[in-house]
C-alpha cells in the first residue's frame, strides 16, 4: 500500500488519521503539525501521498500545498476539510490536490479516497 505523510496541526486528528490509514494497510512514514514542517517532510521522505489540513498555523495546507507541487509537480496530495470549506477545496483542486476528504473522518471514505489517488 502507500506510503504516507499525515499532516494536521492537531494532534488528535493526527492520530485518528493514523489508526485509519494502519486499517487499511497503509505505511505511516512522518507526521507534520504546520505547513512549513509538512514541506520540509516532504521533500525528506518522499512519500506516495500526503494527507493535508487546510487551516493550520505558519503556512496553510494551501500554501504548503503550492510548495510541495513547486517541488513535485506529480505529487498526491489529498486535503482534509471541515464541512463548509468548500471553496478551500476548490482552490486546493485547482493548486494540485488530487482528492479531498471531510471531517468528521469516516474510515471507509478516507481509505477509499487514499486508495483512489494512490492508484491514479
Amino acid at each position: 500500500m502507500g506510503r504516507i505523510l499525515v499532516v494536521d496541526d492537531t494532534m488528535f486528528m493526527r492520530t485518528l488519521l493514523k489508526n485509519i490509514l494502519f486499517s487499511g494497510s497503509h505505511d505511516i512514514v512522518g507526521e507534520a503539525e504546520d505547513g512549513e514542517d509538512a514541506v520540509t517532510k516532504y521533500k525528506a521522505l518522499k512519500p506516495d501521498l500526503v494527507t493535508m489540513d487546510v487551516v493550520m498555523p505558519k503556512m496553510n495546507g494551501i500554501e504548503a500545498l503550492k510548495a510541495i507541487m513547486t517541488e513535485d509537480p506529480n505529487a498526491k496530495v489529498v486535503m482534509c476539510t471541515a464541512v463548509g470549506q468548500e471553496q478551500m477545496v476548490k482552490l486546493a483542486i485547482k493548486t494540485g490536490a488530487k482528492g479531498y476528504i471531510v471531517k468528521p473522518f469516516q474510515a471507509p471514505k478516507v481509505l477509499e479516497e487514499v486508495n483512489n489517488v494512490l492508484n491514479s
